[in-house]
């Protein structure tokens, strides 16, 4: 049974930024951003910014328990300097705009998307499901990407790469940390399936490892 969870985008602090920085803020959380942070916690089928309370989102898992699994990792983390309020929405599914209903592409349907992470049943996915930290689990890295290369493109992206270390046993994965959780969050959302060429796309998740 699908469930959707409510998802509150919110300064704890309405004088820590200017308005007009408060509205670009806004603007760059999208529904891809949020399908690919919610992602970690579960298959995402609908994402659904609302159309005037746009700091507000609807966000539906494939069922309740990835529902759950998301509001209790992600409630009270940071996201573009605002911290989030998830919770339980009584909605159960989003709503797909309706024939020439304007929308903004605010609403985004993912059910069938190829990112999803949880549909193979038994996936070693299901065990490596961690809060969200400032040290980041990478993989699918191919053989011509050093780690300069991985460093560079973290800290052109989303801050300051604090540590970096390629797995010995595997050199397809690494850990890499970054100067802060809500980075992490950022360079997740960023760089999970990035192009890194060789027809290798970049994994990211959380990992519950420390370099």
């Amino acid at each position: 049974m699908t469930r959707s969870i409510f998802v509150l985008l919110r300064f704890l602090s309405s004088s820590c930024l200017p308005l007009p920085c408060s509205a670009v803020l806004l603007k760059r959380v999208t529904p891809q951003c949020l399908f690919i942070l919610f992602g970690v916690y579960g298959d995402v089928q609908r994402v659904k910014i609302l159309f005037n309370k746009k700091e507000n989102a609807l966000v539906q898992m494939f069922d309740c328990t990835q529902a759950q699994l998301a509001m209790s990792h992600l409630n009270g983390q940071r996201l573009h300097g605002k911290a989030m309020r998830v919770t339980m929405s009584k909605h159960q599914t989003v709503q797909l705009p309706r024939e020439g209903q304007e929308d903004q592409g605010l609403t985004k349907d993912y059910s069938s998307s190829p990112l999803h992470r949880f549909k193979k049943p038994g996936s070693k996915n299901f065990q490596n499901i961690f809060p969200p930290s400032a040290t980041l689990h990478l993989s699918n890295i191919p053989p011509s990407i050093t780690e300069e290369d991985l460093k560079l493109l973290f800290s052109s992206t989303t801050g300051m790469v604090k540590a970096f270390k390629f797995f010995q046993k595997d050199r397809k994965m690494a850990l890499i940390q970054m100067s802060s959780v809500e980075e992490a969050i950022q360079a997740l959302i960023d760089l999970h399936n990035h192009d890194l060429g060789e027809n290798h796309h970049l994994r990211v998740s959380f990992s519950k490892s420390t370099i």
